[in-house]
């Protein structure tokens, strides 16, 4: 199956790379020596508060972070009324912001012929949208196969490897993502499978601390990754309670407010070479009563003490 890129999308996606380098240079710049991360935050944090993705933006950026992850809902809802994504990469890059992740759900891996064409006909539409804020990566999670067990690893890796190779052509890099309540790809091992036998130079993980735990992946296995195949990852916190079986997503809480290894889950990515950035993604009501200032602000204030606590 082929998806047709234009000249105009090749040229788009040239220029739109070479905007982002210069975005990232200025994030790296922002970090302290003392810090091998980058600090990222994922805007499902604050839905509940329902701002507008400029406003996240200010937010955000106020707050210290270097990176920013929306959603594609987001970037679509900002265009529909009258928004110019132009304007927001502009945005972005005026308040020193890189966009090293975006989530979207294209359903990529799916069985179904027609449906699986039909979703990288999706990821082709989200990773413009993407590239056009200044983006490089979006999230490709098993969307739509959460209860197509047993998966085929070895057909997920050449669907994995079809997505690859249009990213390729747009400019944006599909990120494997680990989702642990699913019944596929739920474990690191699965995601790990599939990332090498797509035999793409392209190929990487998304990997979120909730969701290791979720899916039963011992934090362990990260050892035994090599962390420049990883740009961002989700960080949050779980309590002891609910038990794994029962808990879900609402149940997730700021870094250190939790039981997760967190201490050792950032030494080992130190450890394994990984320097990309750490994403904040909770899903959690309560926070979302809150004043989304506040909840930006704890954020990034609560992952940088654990990282600091972890690596002093």
């Amino acid at each position: 199956m082929s998806i047709k890129i234009s000249r105009r999308d090749l040229l788009a996606a040239a220029v739109s790379a070479g905007a982002l380098g210069r975005n990232a240079v200025a994030a790296e710049a922002k970090r302290s020596p003392s810090e091998p991360f980058g600090y990222c935050f994922n805007t499902a944090t604050i839905r509940g508060q329902a701002l507008d993705l400029p406003s996240e933006i200010d937010l955000v950026a106020r707050a210290g972070y270097q990176g920013i992850e929306p959603w594609i809902r987001e970037i679509e809802q900002y265009a529909k009324t009258g928004g110019s994504l132009k304007d927001l990469a502009k945005r972005l890059s005026d308040q020193g912001l890189v966009v090293p992740s975006a989530i979207g759900f294209a359903q990529w891996i799916v069985d179904d012929d027609a449906k699986r064409a039909a979703g990288l006909e999706q990821a082709k539409r989200d990773m413009d949208l993407v590239r056009q804020i200044g983006g490089t990566r979006i999230a490709a999670p098993p969307a739509g196969a959460n209860d197509q067990a047993p998966v085929d690893l070895h057909k997920a890796a050449e669907r994995y490897r079809a997505l690859l190779d249009l990213g390729e052509k747009m400019g944006v890099v599909p990120q494997l993502e680990v989702w642990g309540f699913s019944k596929s790809l739920s474990r690191l091992s699965e995601c790990s499978f599939v990332a090498i036998e797509s035999g793409h130079k392209d190929a990487c993980l998304l990997l979120d601390v909730y969701h290791l735990y979720k899916g039963g992946s011992a934090f362990d296995g990260l050892r035994m990754l090599n962390g420049k195949s990883m740009h961002a990852i989700h960080v949050n916190d779980y309590p002891a309670d609910p038990p794994r079986a029962a808990i879900n997503d609402a149940a997730r809480v700021y870094p250190g407010d939790g039981v997760a290894p967190l201490g050792s889950v950032f030494r080992t990515l130190r450890d394994i070479g990984f320097s990309g950035m750490l994403s904040l993604e909770v899903f959690n009501r309560d926070y979302w009563k809150q004043d989304p200032a506040k909840v930006v602000q704890t954020g990034i204030e609560k992952m940088r003490e654990t990282v600091q606590k972890a690596l002093a």
